[in-house]
């Protein structure tokens, strides 16, 4: 530009803005806007309500709804079998038992059946059916009765059974989800952290709630079958019981019946040869 024309002048050292020669310059670079977060992260974020259990269930993903309906039914299966063992257990009378078997030993099978009548015990139910059938089949009738005894004690264990292989494998199911979960978000660096500890605390989870259902169920089933098996020797071995003790009546009773033809018999051929 000629001299003395008009435009911008050289600005002077030490004017605002303008660094003097020699010194060094620093930039200062202003924070940009704050990046907005990934719009999938919140698929991977639990509510936290401050409970316990209600946080680890919402981390456990959607497989803890099915698990929460086994633990119910294994809970309200539990309790009811433990109320009828202990009913049942007030409802044994031994002592009548073996009153029962005193009187069919006497010969006073009517007294049998009237002791027998009217029984809570399950033992007794039996013999009094037995007994008012032993003429058209006493073991048939035996045999329905411990029947139906048994499967009367013997209720719900089936559900039990499932419940124990059931809960294991929705554990199992849980971690399979959750893992997959878990490793399909590794390619997105800005959720992968929450991601895969969101998932491995699912796979995680669920397997211990199933396996916990499956131990609270394995005990009290493997009790209540044990106690089903005792009931049954009782009843077989009742049952045994009676059988031999009728048929030894009835056998005696021929006898008896025998012995006076067998005398008559013999007087009428003395009485002929006279």
């Amino acid at each position: 530009m000629p001299p003395g024309a008009p435009g911008m002048s050289p600005a002077a050292p030490g004017a605002p803005g303008v660094a003097a020669p020699g010194t060094s310059v620093t930039a200062t670079l202003s924070p940009g806007p704050s990046a907005s977060p990934a719009p999938a992260a919140h698929l991977y974020e639990t509510k936290v309500t401050g409970n316990y259990f209600i946080d680890k269930f919402n981390q456990g993903g959607p497989v803890m709804w099915p698990i929460l309906i086994v633990s119910i039914v294994a809970l309200t299966v539990v309790i009811e079998r433990v109320f009828w063992w202990t009913g049942r257990w007030f409802r044994r009378d031994p002592k009548r038992i073996e009153k029962v078997f005193t009187a069919i030993e006497v010969g006073d099978v009517a007294e049998a059946s009237r002791l027998s009548r009217d029984s809570r015990d399950p033992v007794l139910r039996m013999m009094w059916n037995g007994l008012n059938h032993q003429h058209a089949s006493l073991q048939g009738a035996l045999q329905v009765a411990a029947g139906i005894e048994i499967k009367r004690a013997g209720r719900f264990l089936v559900v039990m059974d499932t419940l124990v292989t059931l809960a294991p494998l929705l554990g199992l199911l849980g971690t399979v989800t959750g893992l997959i979960k878990a490793f399909g978000a590794l390619g997105t660096e800005e959720i992968a952290v929450v991601a895969v500890t969101g998932g491995i605390a699912e796979a995680l989870i669920a397997t211990a709630c199933g396996l916990g259902i499956a131990i609270f169920s394995l005990i009290p089933f493997n009790f209540f079958t044990s106690r089903v098996s005792n009931l049954e020797f009782e009843l077989q071995t009742a049952a045994t019981n009676l059988e031999v003790m009728l048929e030894a009546q009835s056998k005696g009773q021929r006898e008896e019946v025998a012995i006076p033809h067998g005398s008559s018999a013999q007087s009428s051929t003395k009485g002929s040869s006279i």
